[in-house]
């Protein structure tokens, strides 16, 4: 857990404003944030979201809250599997060797290590622990070696009509079409192995492994207990990883919400659909920061609406950089012009970065100093 400066903790409750949750805050702050599953280079919807999440910390930070980040790594997923042999090599040193370059971005970015990077191969054990308690609270049923989690309740709770819920199962390989299910929205908790699975693990139902949403509920409830105060995630993971995880935690501990607010960054588009590898239209990172500062990528990431989806152009990447110059210029002013104290409470209203961003430019000095050092601009 990270140090707190007590000299911000004097004066009114502190409270954060995301989308249509406000959020007052005491004391100790949980955070977790979805992570990469490690089979390829990071490309910019990644960084913005973990960009943004890392804003996040640092507004709370500023303001005198201890914060706690755990920020997973998915490396128990049929995708790693698959390009592993691909490229002929072993699953383990894929994701050794792609999550080192993911690290590596991010501390370039300035986006903080979290204090907990979880594996899914770290928490098998405890995938178990949280298939067996679902059992217990007949919220979960066993069939020929795997267990299944009743969810299909969760698509309603976060607003998807049950055709939309079946068309991102299926884009999202939760195999609606699974027979051993009671309901196609149902998930897999433990998935049994098959004879040509090279990685599984043992457990009461037989060898298997995790699924997926189940892997992301078991590493919350083993690191913070039964809820978070803030979920990060990119803007497609609502349904139905996040609608899943939070349906697989509730059912389990009993507690509610399991998240007191979900922080999902806005997908990043190319021609107006959200970047794939199977499109071939990726922007990668490691290419922007070849010809473009850090601070300029976190500025274009982070100068919009959050939660809102947002095309990528190149020049937009240029404009960032010239009001990072500006910004630069304006806190080379001398003076402690009211913006000062102004930019950290525009923060503090759902993270509105470009309202800052006008007040540091306006005011400069201070306060544009104040926000350089905030959002890591430098």
């Amino acid at each position: 857990m990270r140090s707190v400066n007590p000299s911000r903790l004097t004066g009114p409750p502190m409270r954060l404003r995301l989308g249509a949750t406000t959020l007052p805050m005491v004391g100790h702050v949980r955070m977790y944030v979805c992570g990469i599953t490690p089979y390829d280079v990071t490309h910019l919807g990644h960084a913005a979201t973990y960009i943004w999440a890392d804003a996040a910390e640092r507004v709370l930070r500023w303001h005198g809250h201890a914060v706690t980040v755990a920020r997973n790594v998915t490396d128990v997923d049929d995708v790693l599997f698959a390009e592993a042999r691909r490229r002929g090599e072993s699953h383990t040193m894929l994701a050794t060797l792609q999550r080192a370059a993911f690290e590596g971005t991010m501390a370039t970015l300035q986006v903080r290590p979290p204090d907990f990077a979880p594996s899914a191969a770290q928490h098998i054990g405890h995938v178990i622990q949280l298939a067996a308690a679902l059992l217990d609270q007949d919220a979960a049923y066993e069939r020929n070696g795997a267990v299944y989690a009743r969810t299909a309740h969760a698509a309603g709770q976060f607003g998807v009509g049950r055709g939309d819920a079946l068309t991102l199962a299926a884009e999202y390989h939760d195999d609606p079409d699974d027979p051993d299910k009671d309901d196609p929205l149902d998930v897999i908790v433990w998935k049994a192995c098959r004879p040509d699975d090279e990685v599984s693990w043992p457990s009461p139902w037989g060898d298997g492994r995790p699924g997926w949403h189940a892997e992301c509920a078991a590493m919350v409830l083993a690191l913070f207990g039964p809820s978070v105060d803030i979920h990060c995630g990119g803007g497609d993971l609502a349904f139905p990883h996040h609608a899943s995880e939070a349906a697989l935690a509730e059912a389990a501990t009993g507690v509610t919400p399991f998240a007191r607010s979900w922080m999902r960054a806005g997908v990043v588009t190319i021609d107006g659909v959200k970047m794939s590898k199977s499109r071939g239209d990726l922007v990668l990172v490691e290419d922007l920061l070849r010809e473009h500062s850090p601070g300029a990528v976190r500025l274009l990431c982070l100068n919009r609406p959050w939660a809102a989806d947002w095309a990528y152009e190149p020049s937009a990447l240029d404009e960032a950089e010239a009001t990072l110059e500006q910004l630069y210029a304006a806190a080379a002013r001398p003076g402690m012009a009211p913006g000062a104290a102004a930019v950290p409470g525009a923060l503090l209203d759902d993270l509105d970065v470009p309202r800052a961003v006008a007040m540091a430019l306006e005011d400069g000095g201070q306060a544009a100093r104040t926000l350089i050092e905030l959002l890591a601009l430098s």
